[in-house]
């Protein structure tokens, strides 16, 4: 790992970790592959960080009209945001995107209704930035276990809900490393105790599912990839340690949801359990960060975890009901 400049990593197999800048630093990743000049990008922030991403270009001397792709793993904003507007400066890239997130691509305006009510109107406006639509002709749809050359690489889709329905993790072969998109959870640098990465679940609505979170952490260790590459944040390992860590949490955030069922207000009763969980095992496994330091670098995340997960126990529950 080989720091270009402030946001800037190249790591082995020329590979770059391209920090977007949005909100904080560390927060969001765009990666780049490189190949003799022709490079991809997987994931790339929203429409307000584009202008770091071309300027990454610039930085590496990758000419515009030499990305082949961009590969959004999920249509989350964070990381399918800027797609439209990217793909506008970038003359010869083709969108490669799940099946079920075509629709969102060709047509952001129910991605922007929802995630407007999530994030209300002044911070989608402010923070997030308008939503381009991609031309048809220039989208391609990828399928579980495609295998496809491109920027000189062969890579491999694989179809890993959990987080989201429309969620694809890519397996780089040359590699042998894995972008987990928000499948594997995300891992804040600041939380690193020892130079080890501390992992948590990411459970922002709709669409969370803990049984299929479970099944896709076992078929990305299944690969034995050698590293990870997270949106949020950047390139991880021990990977079969960093599991162990993301399926407890993710039973404790189960376990923490259903614990709140039948409480008054629900929304503060599990904020308020998942905080105490957060900073408790930070804590306990040796952080530094004070309890506000850690919640202020979490705030956003608790809050999106917290309203993911009561969405999941209101289907849990209409389930159960016969809804």
């Amino acid at each position: 790992m080989t720091p270009i400049n402030a946001n800037l990593v190249r790591h082995s197999g020329n590979i770059i970790t391209i920090d977007t800048e949005f909100m904080r630093p560390g927060l969001v990743a765009s990666h780049l592959l490189i190949n003799n000049g022709r490079a991809l990008f997987i994931d790339v922030g929203v429409s307000k960080t584009v202008p770091v991403l071309l300027q990454a270009l610039a930085t590496l001397e990758i000419a515009r009209d030499a990305v082949e792709a961009i590969i959004i793993t999920h249509v989350h904003l964070d990381h399918a945001g800027g797609a439209g507007r990217l793909m506008s400066e970038l003359p010869n890239a083709k969108l490669l995107v799940h099946p079920s997130a075509a629709k969102h691509m060709l047509d952001p305006s129910k991605l922007s209704a929802s995630a407007t009510r999530v994030y209300g109107e002044e911070k989608m406006r402010s923070v997030f930035g308008a939503l381009e639509p991609v031309e048809k002709a220039r989208l391609l749809i990828v399928n579980d276990n495609d295998k496809i050359e491109i920027a000189g690489r062969e890579l491999v889709f694989m179809d890993t809900p959990g987080h989201a329905y429309h969620h694809n993790c890519i397996y780089d072969k040359s590699t042998n490393s894995v972008f987990t998109g928000d499948a594997f959870g995300l891992s804040y640098r600041e939380f690193d105790i020892a130079g080890q990465a501390y992992m948590m679940p990411t459970t922002t609505p709709t669409q969370f599912n803990p049984a299929a979170y479970h099944k896709t952490i076992e078929r990305i260790l299944a690969l034995n990839p050698s590293r990870l590459f997270l949106t949020h944040f950047g390139c991880i390992q021990p990977i079969e340690e960093l599991a162990t860590q993301l399926h407890k949490k993710i039973d404790q955030y189960v376990d923490s949801t259903l614990s709140c069922m039948h409480a008054e207000n629900r929304y503060e009763c599990l904020h308020g359990k998942l905080a105490v969980l957060l900073v408790d095992t930070l804590v306990n496994a040796g952080s530094k960060l004070s309890a506000d330091s850690i919640l202020a670098l979490f705030a956003m995340d608790l809050d999106l975890n917290t309203q993911g997960l009561l969405y999941w126990l209101d289907k849990e529950l209409s389930k159960q009901e016969g809804g």
